[in-house]
């Protein structure tokens, strides 16, 4: 069964034999503390609450193999298993809380250093950062600091907010975070990482002459980093949550024309769907048009998997890292 399904059968068992089924306080932390204390740093609303107090929770972590190794929910936490909290167990639905809604109840977090991005790793430990695209071992758990103000005594923990919020002391925690997930970033590089940077280090410069990066979707959560919205403002681009996000986009400043490049190593080709979405996307945009590549690390994947989804688009391009001369052009 799915961890939402377990999750069900709990709360329904719980229900029965008129077990609480989520704790009045979690590591000595109320959710009415957690309240108040959203309420003084301006991030206070239901699902933020709720998702706080999902990573406050001490039980085993629902990850098995890090369960095994005695880790806890709060160590770290997917986005499923804090939806899943939230909505089966805090709020007895049969629905997880929307994983489309991360960006409104998990983003302003990250961006402030109270919650930390983390990743499970080989060893069944959690470090900083998410160093692999869209992994399902990518997590969450509160900043140690910020753990700090939930569990402070009455009469100090307004006094630890105001001096965690002030600016200086955010920039440094910010850095600080950014510093040890690069650290885990570095020392992980996935085929798909590695296809995705091929695809703009090698096949870009031949086959793309005149355009330019401003945009590639190698991280997960926070998929647009601040150089990156700078860089889509300058060329007058836009991405919103809605939009198809390529891998990697780039655009000819000459000819105002987009180009789209999806790196395939489980799936993601340029199919039709992707082709008209990001079509129509140009055309908000104002730009002259866009083309499209789908990248492949050798002919043996791209053969497994068009052989199973002949799903390229029409008028698209293939390009394949080991045979990396050729620049094909997909009709019927």
């Amino acid at each position: 069964m799915s961890v939402e399904d377990d999750m069900i059968v709990r709360r329904n068992a719980a229900e029965k034999t008129g077990e609480q089924i989520v704790p009045d306080s979690y590591q000595g932390v109320s959710k009415k503390r957690v309240r108040e204390v959203l309420a003084e740093i301006d991030q206070l609303n239901d699902n933020k609450v709720d998702v706080i107090y999902s990573l406050l929770c001490d039980e085993p972590s629902w990850y098995p193999k890090a369960a095994k190794k005695a880790l806890r929910f709060c160590d770290g936490a997917s986005v499923a298993h804090i939806g899943t909290h939230v909505g089966i167990l805090q709020r007895g639905r049969n629905i997880k809380l929307d994983r489309e809604g991360r960006d409104y109840w998990l983003k302003p977090f990250w961006e402030i250093g109270a919650i930390e991005k983390v990743y499970l790793d080989s060893n069944a430990e959690f470090s900083q950062g998410h160093p692999v695209a869209k992994s399902a071992n990518s997590a969450y758990r509160l900043a140690p600091d910020f753990m700090v103000i939930l569990q402070a005594p009455e009469d100090k923990w307004r006094v630890l907010a105001e001096k965690w919020m002030d600016a200086d002391v955010t920039r440094e925690r910010l850095a600080l975070q950014a510093a040890q997930a690069q650290e885990t970033a570095d020392s992980v590089e996935t085929p798909h990482s590695r296809l995705i940077r091929l695809s703009y280090e090698v096949y870009a410069p031949r086959f793309l002459t005149g355009y330019n990066v401003v945009y590639v979707d190698d991280g997960d959560g926070d998929r647009i980093t601040d150089e990156e919205r700078a860089a889509l403002t300058s060329a007058g681009l836009e991405l919103t949550i809605e939009d198809s996000m390529p891998d990697v986009l780039l655009m000819n400043p000459e000819t105002n024309h987009l180009w789209v490049i999806e790196a395939v190593t489980s799936d993601g080709e340029v199919d039709i769907h992707k082709k008209k979405s990001l079509e129509k996307y140009a055309e908000r945009n104002g730009k002259s048009g866009v083309g499209f590549t789908t990248t492949y690390l050798t002919w043996k994947k791209a053969a497994a998997r068009q052989t199973a989804m002949k799903n390229l688009a029409n008028g698209t391009y293939l390009w394949i890292h080991e045979d990396p001369s050729r620049n094909l052009l997909i009709q019927q």
